[in-house]
């Protein structure tokens, strides 16, 4: 299996002949998204997300998804700190789920359980949580990883869809922002999407109902306040504010 979405090295299907010895002790480290600049969030975390994280969407067709943003260049990420520690309040489910993660070979109709087994927490010392008893069954840890897995599988099968409708409704357009750090390099960020307010203002009322209903106008909402953090995140390292090319042509994203 390849590097699965960004911090998976090695995910291996788990199994009682690999890994009935095997036990995961989690800490409070997040060394292994250092180099990633952002990551999947499913819908359900917009509102936890929405007051750190500048949330855009990424991708295309069945692969477009909303990203939070932590870093402006390539392999940094702004909110994992010298000592791997997060510097924030919500983590993502997309790194509370590691090092497991569901691998499919057939579009999703079925999924098979991984790990990566590079994760340092990995050992057969007994130190963690075992991943199997003495009789080569499913510990009750294991059980719960699975669960936490579905529900967040489900999740993610439903952000896509309203990532979806978003894009068929033309609501999502290119944005960019430039920053200029006090090094003087400039750096620039693209292929990102956001929501344009006036073409939502401009929808069928119909269809505006219908976001109402369903609670897309709340995501809608919340995605479109988070990019102010842009702002606020960039404090990080040293810029005051962010040129922004944004749907609605705005020419700053002010804090």
């Amino acid at each position: 299996m390849s590097k699965q979405l960004l911090i998976y090295t090695r995910a291996q299907a788990v199994s009682s002949q690999r890994h009935r010895e095997w036990s995961v002790k989690s800490g409070a480290s997040y060394e292994f998204a250092r180099e990633v600049n952002s990551l999947p969030l499913t819908a359900v975390e917009f509102m936890s997300s929405a007051a750190e994280y500048p949330i855009v969407f990424a991708g295309s067709d069945d692969q477009l998804m909303p990203l939070a943003v932590m870093g402006v260049r390539d392999k940094e990420n702004l909110f994992i700190d010298a000592d791997g520690k997060l510097d924030a309040s919500y983590v993502p489910a997309f790194l509370r789920r590691y090092p497991f993660v569901f691998s499919s070979q057939d579009d999703g109709d079925n999924f098979t359980l991984c790990i990566d087994e590079t994760f340092s927490g990995c050992n057969q010392e007994n130190l963690g949580e075992r991943l199997f008893d003495s009789e080569g069954e499913q510990t009750q840890y294991l059980k719960s990883v699975l669960e936490f897995l579905k529900e967040y599988q489900i999740h993610f099968a439903r952000t896509q869809a309203f990532s979806k409708k978003l894009k068929d409704l033309g609501l999502l357009e290119p944005m960019g922002a430039q920053f200029t750090p006090p090094s003087g390099e400039k750096l620039t960020l693209t292929g990102f999407y956001a929501v344009n307010r006036q073409k939502l203002k401009e929808l069928p009322s119909e269809e505006l109902e219908q976001l109402v209903k369903n609670d897309g106008m709340e995501l809608i909402y919340l995605h479109l306040h988070s990019l102010r953090n842009f702002n606020t995140m960039l404090t990080k390292i040293g810029v005051e504010k962010a040129a922004v090319d944004a749907p609605e042509k705005e020419a700053e994203i002010v804090a």
